[in-house]
């Protein structure tokens, strides 16, 4: 057995007693662990540690025990006689089921921590650093095991660089929530990097951008910083990262882009272009036509690759992307067409899918297998694939009918480089909106698979793509807590799984972090408001917030509320021009910010309205009644509540004013972010009509432009006399080659149709 000092569970907390311990504990801050255990039961009383505390455990996890330990050597005090009554105990017991599995057992003499395996008493001794409290533990007995086997975070240092320091970092905090899997994005457009010996101007060319793009990507015109930017990891380095992960049983999955998102690679060897002319390593964001071109000498020099990146990377899995690969360069180029006919493939997409079975037999012939994005779906699936399926579900639900295995992170749960909170001082992000309890309500098996087909779903994971954060500390405001939620849906059993019970364990939660240093998001007293309009019965207001503590007071002249202000009770109407202010109060105190809604009065607010045509469920708003609330969307963001987003379609829709109005103008507004494949309308029609049934049209507007991101159009309707109003904005269409997204359908997207 291994004697260990009496620190040792100190450095288990963030909250490592460096002082003399009381010698009296009141009371006990209530327990808060994430993600949550199978099962938990609260005893009376504590374990505390002192300076007789011995700590003892099975030899097969000396590693885990010493690797706490070593952490904080120089904090020993040297070793102390031992005594009985105050021990802690790390005790193998086969009887364990599942391999990441344990149990713990605390009473006032003892601590006892069970597994069947290391990686056991590793996720044990995570639990244990959040119970621990200033060296005193609660007397409590817990069993857990992880749900899914597969648990991942993924993080992008192609966009932005992170150093090894960081990115220790960054794992720390898998291992703390007990995520076992590192995706570690290495490679893009616009940076390589990891070393590559065989080809050396991978490092000395691909890894570094002349610029980088300032502000977002739909701001027009592009504006740059003019300094070079860049970096790459060279093999020790790895290597070093690598070793520090599988110390806390995380396995690192490396990603090496491919045929797409190549453009970096194209710059230091433009030979494995299909067009002959000069590349260079991309400033901005976004998807490009330059891709790796199928031909021999291409697969030999990714091979080489894959055969560095092995030796580096002992994980069974390498990740060769496989998304957003254009097949302009493939259409045009006579090497592309005569390969489709010699391998008798029905298309570029079936060039794709060859594209990725030639490298997946590679991988194969030396033991690993491919994990890629869904597109490697497109023209047929390699045979042993793995899918992550992140263009929304259905790409995971085709993979697992086809028996592949499948790691599910939708956009619409999982990417954790959207918004969370509809506050305009949140820095900028790529777009979209993703709260937190959107993130922690994800179910990754679909409702659409048996149970047979629901084993192939491995597990979820979140994905932090980094162009608009360049710092740490921004990786970790918009990571968490949103991936705190994310790893109770990895481990935690579908029965326990309580979104009011977790916001209530993660506001200790956060003082966690903040503690390691890390600087959390914190939404928690935020003001939601969700206006319900569109039905003809009005516009009425529900107020709540993340967390479900206090009460909501309210203002409807735009003042700060007050204690002394009305608390929300039932939905607030509105009927005029009215600018509510709202905000949580706990035990009297103001918590978070006062939140501000703007509504503009006008003939179609709170109408009844109808549309042809859904708006896409994950550009939904608050329903399709968004556009007649009398609240204007952003103009910064189109995934706020205001916005509704068609996919392709047009944006068609019939008011009904209950009765027979005077029209005297329509105004509309347009969001334009060709970047993220929203296009502008191509025209707009307006017809009348006094029954419902027969319209006649009565204008049409075409060429709506705008050099920013809103277009705002107004249309005369010279005092023209109806009942129902029907409007229709038509969709642009197909995005045009050259474009981001060409070949895909346009979104459409609009907010308040205001009539007066």
């Amino acid at each position: 057995m291994q004697k260990i000092n009496l620190f040792l569970l100190l450095i288990l907390s963030f909250f490592a007693c460096q002082n003399a311990q009381p010698e009296k504990i009141i009371d006990l801050e209530p327990i808060a662990l994430i993600p949550q255990p199978v099962s938990l039961v609260k005893n009376e009383g504590y374990f505390q540690i002192d300076g007789n505390t011995k700590i003892s455990g099975s030899e097969i996890f000396s590693k885990e025990i010493d690797l706490w330990s070593s952490l904080f050597e120089n904090k020993l005090n040297g070793s102390k006689q031992s005594t009985e009554g105050n021990e802690i105990n790390f005790i193998s017991k086969n009887e364990i089921e599942h391999e990441s599995g344990y149990e713990i057992k605390i009473l006032p003499d003892q601590l006892v921590v069970y597994a069947k395996s290391a990686k056991g008493i590793f996720y044990a001794t995570q639990t244990l650093r959040q119970l621990n409290q200033n060296g005193t533990f609660p007397c409590v007995e817990i069993k857990d095991q992880p749900r899914f086997s597969y648990r991942g975070m993924h993080l992008d240092v192609a966009r932005h660089f992170f150093d090894v320091d960081d990115v220790k970092k960054y794992i720390d905090l898998l291992a703390y929530h007990k995520f076992n899997r590192f995706h570690w994005h290495l490679t893009e457009d616009q940076g390589w990097r990891i070393e590559i010996k065989k080809y050396p101007k991978l490092q000395e060319i691909a890894a570094y951008r002349k610029e980088t793009l300032i502000g977002h990507y739909s701001d027009q015109p592009h504006q740059f910083d003019g300094k070079k930017y860049g970096g790459f990891y060279t093999q020790e380095e790895i290597k070093e990262v690598v070793k520090y992960a599988q110390d806390r049983h995380i396995t690192i999955i490396p990603e090496i882009e491919m045929p797409g998102h190549s453009q970096a690679v194209l710059a230091a060897y433009p030979e494995f272009g299909c067009v002959d002319k000069k590349y260079e390593v991309a400033t901005k964001w976004g998807v490009f036509e330059d891709v790796y071109c199928p031909k021999e000498e291409t697969f030999q020099f990714l091979e080489d690759v894959l055969t560095e990146v092995m030796a580096l990377f002992p994980s069974k899995y390498i990740h060769i992307g496989g998304d957003e690969c254009p097949k302009t360069q493939w259409k045009e180029s006579a090497l592309c067409q005569q390969l489709i006919r010699e391998k008798g493939l029905k298309d570029e997409h079936g060039l794709q899918s060859y594209f990725i079975g030639r490298m997946e037999q590679f991988l194969n012939k030396n033991g690993r297998q491919i994990i890629g994005w869904d597109e490697i779906l497109e023209g047929g699936l390699a045979p042993n694939a793995t899918v992550m399926s992140w263009r929304g579900e259905e790409g995971g639900i085709e993979a697992a009918k086809q028996k592949h295995d499948v790691v599910m992170t939708p956009t619409t749960y999982c990417y954790l480089d959207y918004y969370q909170s509809q506050n305009e001082a949140e820095p900028l992000a790529i777009g979209g909106f993703l709260p937190l309890k959107k993130v922690y309500n994800y179910e990754p098996i679909p409702e659409e698979l048996t149970a047979e087909e629901a084993q192939y779903i491995l597990g979820v994971q979140g994905n932090v793509w980094t162009e608009y954060m360049p710092t740490m500390e921004q990786v970790f405001y918009m990571a968490y807590p949103r991936a705190c939620a994310l790893a109770e849906v990895g481990w935690s059993p579908k029965s326990t799984k309580d979104y009011a019970g977790f916001t209530k364990r993660l506001m200790p939660h956060l003082k966690r972090l903040q503690a390691l240093g890390i600087e959390p998001a914190n939404h928690l007293f935020e003001v939601k408001m969700e206006v319900e309009a569109g039905t003809g019965e009005g516009v009425f207001v529900n107020i709540s917030n993340e967390s479900g503590i206090g009460e909501l007071h309210f203002s409807t002249n735009g003042t700060a509320p007050t204690m002394d202000a009305l608390i929300f009770e039932k939905p607030i109407k509105i009927d005029e021009n009215t600018t509510l202010s709202t905000q949580a109060f706990v035990k009297g105190q103001p918590q978070g910010q006062v939140k501000t809604m703007t509504f503009d009065w006008h003939k179609a607010a709170g109408k009844k309205i109808e549309f042809t045509h859904l708006p896409h469920p994950k550009y939904s708003g608050n329903g399709i009644g968004s556009v007649v609330n009398g609240v204007q969307g952003s103009s910064e963001r189109y995934g706020d509540a205001e916005w509704l987003g068609f996919d392709g379609k047009n944006a068609e829709m019939v008011i009904d004013f209950g009765k027979v109005e005077t029209f005297n103008s329509l105004k509309m507004r347009f969001f334009k972010g060709e970047g993220q494949w929203i296009y502008l309308p191509k025209d707009i029609t307006v017809s009348i009509s006094e029954n419902g049934e027969k319209f006649q049209s009565v204008v049409s507007k075409n060429g709506i432009e705008t050099d920013g991101k809103i277009a705002e159009t107004t249309i005369k309707l010279d005092a023209t006399k109806g009942r129902f109003l029907k409007i229709k904005a038509t969709n642009f269409g197909i995005i045009p080659d050259g474009a981001q997204g060409a070949g895909n359908r346009a979104w459409l997207f609009l907010d308040e149709v205001v009539v007066e």
